[in-house]
């Protein structure tokens, strides 16, 4: 049964999160189902890392400049996760940006349209991703590529982390938030063995991440009541930023 349902948050966590082509599962979602799915997201990270590395990897055998490589892997990455995480991280920033109790900040994040919060970090983040991308490509960094993308994954882990409410009763949030206890504890042994071999900047950059995601949702929860579908894209967003900075420190 285990391994059933740990088969099964991998293939609702790719089918969910990238746009691969997969059956969909025969069952309905679930707070067990959504939990198994994020407890899976980390795999899909490596997946989405490997394909960045391996664009980039590509590309710098062309003439095209570091930086255009580096918007180019941005821009893929936004492609194979139907820009979810980037709307995210707008919504959330927007949300978190503007005045009023937890029911405005979840009207804020409902209402689809970018203000000038969600630009702002829009711009910030995914501009420095790609000053980052592009100088890795051109230093020929390839596992740490694929390890940056990985790693702001398991943030989403930390943001369902037990004892965090939904901010919604209804949506994915619900389904997830509060479902990660023990993936926690895994995926942090994973990514710091992953890490060990890039150095201390990674092993910082684990750290980072764990301390920087679970901050993040705590701030949610006082501002919104909860947690969002959205907040997983802002975690992932901003963890793949500050890992690639760290990673160039």
């Amino acid at each position: 049964m285990g391994i059933s349902r740990a088969f099964s948050g991998v293939h609702v966590a790719v089918s969910w999160l990238t746009v691969a082509p997969l059956p969909p599962r025969a069952s309905r979602w679930t707070v067990i189902a959504g939990g198994a799915a994020i407890a899976a997201v980390p795999i899909v990270g490596a997946l989405l890392g490997g394909a960045a590395a391996a664009v980039a990897y590509g590309l710098s055998f062309t003439r095209l400049p570091d930086l255009l490589i580096g918007v180019l892997v941005v821009g893929l990455l936004a492609l194979l996760t139907r820009g979810m995480h980037v709307d995210g991280l707008a919504d959330t920033a927007d949300g978190l940006g503007c005045y009023g109790d937890p029911e405005r900040v979840r009207q804020v994040m409902r209402s689809g349209d970018v203000g000038p919060f969600g630009a702002a970090t829009l711009a910030v983040v995914l501009g420095a991703q790609a000053v980052a991308f592009g100088a890795l490509t051109a230093e020929h960094r390839w596992w740490e590529v694929l390890f940056a993308v990985a790693l702001a994954r398991v943030a989403v882990v930390y943001v369902c982390r037990v004892g965090l409410p939904p901010a919604n009763s209804t949506g994915f949030g619900a389904l997830v938030a509060g479902t990660q206890k023990w993936s926690i504890l895994v995926w942090t042994v994973l990514a710091a063995a992953a890490a060990w071999p890039l150095g201390v900047r990674a092993l910082v950059a684990v750290a980072v991440t764990a301390v920087g995601a679970t901050a993040l949702s705590a701030h949610c929860v006082r501002r919104m009541g909860g947690v969002a579908g959205d907040v997983l894209g802002a975690a992932i967003e901003s963890s793949t930023m500050v890992t690639l900075v760290l990673l160039l420190v």
